[in-house]
């Protein structure tokens, strides 16, 4: 059943204001759990980097490189996001992205070497790329413009949940089974949650489509179409772009190095035990899921009680993100192991809310029906931080003289980098002022 119909069949959905909020939330929910699904891929790789390194022979620059080759696909991906949107319905769109993700992670299992292990990650990256933006499109056509902060923590927070519930489990799998086995795990669970998709998904009122545009009565889309449509390169050229796109790149760079590395990082440069250092990958995601989750729902009742957009979507986020920085550039002064776990967990916490809040103020900037291609190309520039960090930090370790010394100059370096985003993000953005200026350059060329 294609979107057309099933907005045919939930008359409840076709005007903003009027739809069931358990169905809203319910929905977001099925959504999360893609992303869970999501990150719990991207995040196996640093699970079963040392039994694998240890099989195939591999270095630390070769599993650095593996994990920058995907974040180098997930960008190019990401860049999709915006053209599927208008290909396919988004109920179609990522179950295509599901189903390819759960295929993507077997050819390691039945052919072991360093060349597949590239071509599978590669393959991917690409598919993950504009999930991103179409989970988000699909969230928050279930929730208005003011209150989807708390909405998009969600989504965020599936990287925590990935880290806290799915990596001790993918660990204890990995070191009980096998790392093939973590792999047909993965790809068991990705096919679970299409039979899921497919039977529950409807897309809510606050977002529109040409296609759906054609269906739903005139007065539930009047506001969409008094909105026309705004050049692309004038959005992406506003200050808030820019400076968001650099702010999240520099967070974004320490979730792909923490994805990729921090395991390794617990065990062979801190002397954790393998099954301890998949179990500790949790600690720095609690803290990030906690911060995430009660920032972003304060926020959402600040603005909702008349505080400005930028207070609550650009000077929060950016304080948090030098905060962040601040703990990460201490890292390699620290000489106890757990307070270097510690430290990591609590400065990788304070750069978490950055990106719900960050993707929500973007969202701004954009009529509702270009939301997908706006935060396609927003993540995806996101995503060049996740290109950098992962082969960097392998570059580092195999340098450095031991390999815990060079993880904590990449932890540095990843700090100073944040810190100057987050300043330049505190001196740029401004949704409000750009939204103002991109709406106003319009009508007047109109």
């Amino acid at each position: 059943m294609n979107s057309v119909a099933l907005v045919g069949k939930n008359k409840e959905n076709t005007r903003p204001g009027s739809e069931s909020r358990v169905r809203a939330w319910s929905l977001t929910g099925v959504l999360v759990m893609l992303y869970v699904i999501n990150y719990a891929d991207k995040a196996v790789l640093g699970i079963i980097a040392q039994p694998l390194a240890k099989e195939l022979g591999l270095n630390a620059s070769q599993i650095g490189l593996i994990g920058s080759l995907f974040f180098l696909m997930f960008t190019i991906g990401g860049f999709f996001a915006g053209l599927l949107n208008r290909w396919m319905s988004l109920r179609w769109a990522l179950l295509l992205l599901a189903l390819v993700w759960s295929v993507a992670v077997l050819p390691l299992v039945l052919v072991a070497s360093f060349a597949v292990l590239i071509g599978s990650r590669m393959l991917l990256g690409l598919a993950e790329g504009p999930s991103s933006a179409l989970i988000h499109t699909g969230v928050y056509s279930w929730h208005p413009v003011a209150k989807r902060g708390f909405p998009g923590a969600l989504i965020a927070s599936a990287a925590s949940i990935a880290k806290i519930a799915i990596a001790p489990a993918l660990a204890l799998i990995t070191v009980t089974l096998g790392w093939r086995a973590a792999m047909v795990a993965l790809s068991i669970a990705g096919v679970l949650w299409c039979v899921l998709w497919l039977t529950t998904w409807s897309e809510g009122p606050y977002l529109t489509n040409r296609k759906r545009d054609q269906t739903v009565s005139e007065g539930a889309n009047e506001a969409f179409e008094t909105e026309p449509d705004v050049p692309w390169l004038r959005i992406f050229r506003t200050r808030t772009f820019i400076a968001g796109a650099l702010l999240v790149m520099s967070v974004y760079a320490l979730v792909a190095m923490v994805l990729t590395w921090l395991p390794s990082y617990f065990e062979v440069g801190l002397g954790y035990t393998r099954l301890q250092a998949g179990s500790m990958f949790a600690f720095p995601s609690i803290s990030a899921l906690v911060l995430m989750l009660g920032t972003t729902a304060v926020c959402d009742r600040l603005l909702s009680r008349g505080s400005s957009v930028r207070l609550v979507r650009v000077i929060v986020p950016a304080v948090g993100v030098l905060i962040c920085g601040v703990a990460l550039i201490s890292v390699p002064y620290i000489g106890s192991p757990a307070a270097a776990v510690l430290i990591i967990s609590v400065g990788y916490g304070f750069g978490g809310p950055a990106l719900p809040l960050l993707n929500a103020a973007i969202s701004e900037l954009c009529p509702p029906r270009q939301t997908a291609g706006t935060l396609g190309v927003f993540l995806a520039l996101m995503a060049v931080g996740g290109l950098i960090a992962p082969y960097a930090t392998g570059l580092l370790v195999d340098a450095a003289s031991t390999p815990a010394e060079g993880y904590a100059t990449a932890f540095q370096a990843l700090g100073l980098v944040a810190a100057a985003s987050a300043v330049l993000a505190l001196f740029w953005a401004d949704p409000e002022r750009d939204k103002r200026l991109v709406r106003g350059e319009v009508a007047a060329a109109a």
